[in-house]
């Protein structure tokens, strides 16, 4: 199975490949606050590939993108990147842009919902900052019949994140979601405590991309793909709408079998996959009548972003070495 036109990349049955891959991205990810790697990357990063996984840098280039996929039968999401924002007015004003891009996304028809990081929308300022922020984007998308996905951050915002969420579905908001990353311990725990919304719950399960201690999240890949397949089981046992959101074949296909096994019907679940990596088997997914959603960001905050991305996969970071060697 190609992989934006290469070969797979397979694991050595020692394990090793696990111990590797950790490696390039403990490295990768503390590289993203290095000066020099910031400045080296932001000046020219997007000519030598981030363009690749960044729809890019304004909303007008966004939406030919969206648009392009839409046509082809593909879902998508859609978010504009930046976060850590410490200025009230900075953070009300992020708000008042997505409500744009939320009208934008209406008026050409594509099929794309909005994923939101709260420290955008001023969490380190306050939950009630974000909270007024999020409630507003939210009930503006519900107007226009579109969908607010609350991404899940550095596990220390955990906590504000899952009681914004939960306010939100208090005040009758049902068009709002959110993430949980199965690499953190507490997430088989968290995913419990919110079960009583279902069946009208709606999340999206990755495996996490934060750089957290081994005190807060497993260290081992073999354990975090053991723990998304548990809580992704344990999401549709309960009637629950479940984003499956990696490009782990393994993964996939287990859902493949397990959903045809249990009689869950594709209206259940979606796959959901990064715009820019594994293209060829995102549309081998559509072909097969899967739903698939890819996630397509914009901006010009676009740097941690694309750090987070090379540090998920060795071949990202290949990818982009290579346009440097061309050039």
């Amino acid at each position: 199975m190609s992989s934006n036109g290469q070969g797979p990349i397979t694991e050595p049955a020692d394990g090793r490949w696990s111990s590797i891959n950790g490696i390039f991205r403990k490295g990768i990810l503390l590289a993203t606050s290095n000066r020099l790697v910031s400045s080296g990357v932001k000046r020219f990063g997007m000519r030598l590939g981030a363009g690749n996984f960044v729809a890019g840098e304004d909303l007008d280039a966004c939406i030919q993108v969206l648009k392009a996929l839409t046509d082809r039968g593909f879902h998508t999401n859609t978010t504009l990147l930046g976060e850590h924002v410490t200025d009230e007015q900075m953070a009300s004003d992020v708000a008042s842009e997505y409500i744009r891009i939320l009208d934008r996304i209406d008026q050409d028809e594509c099929r794309t919902n909005i994923a939101l990081k709260l420290t955008h929308l001023g969490l380190d300022l306050g939950e009630e900052v974000a909270y007024r922020n999020v409630e507003r984007i939210v009930t503006h998308a519900e107007t226009l019949g579109n969908f607010i996905r609350i991404d899940m951050e550095e596990s220390d915002r955990v906590d504000p994140t899952i009681r914004i969420f939960k306010r939100l579905r208090a005040e009758g908001l049902e068009n709002v979601g959110t993430v949980f990353q199965s690499y953190l311990y507490r997430t088989d725990d968290d995913i419990k405590n919110l079960l009583d919304l279902a069946p009208n719950l709606n999340l999206r399960i990755v495996k996490g991309a934060y750089l957290e201690p081994a005190s807060v999240a497993y260290p081992e890949k073999v354990d975090v793909d053991r723990k998304m397949i548990e809580q992704i089981e344990t999401l549709l046992d309960n009637d629950c709408y479940v984003g499956i959101a990696t490009h782990d074949d393994r993964i996939i296909d287990h859902f493949k079998e397990y959903t045809e096994q249990h009689g869950i019907g594709r209206d259940r679940f979606e796959f959901q996959m990064l715009y820019g990596i594994r293209t060829q088997y995102q549309q081998e997914l559509l072909d097969e009548g899967y739903k698939v959603r890819i996630a397509t960001p914009f901006g010009p905050e676009w740097y941690p972003y694309l750090m987070r991305r090379l540090a998920e996969r060795p071949a990202n970071l290949l990818f982009l070495a290579k346009n440097v060697v061309r050039r």
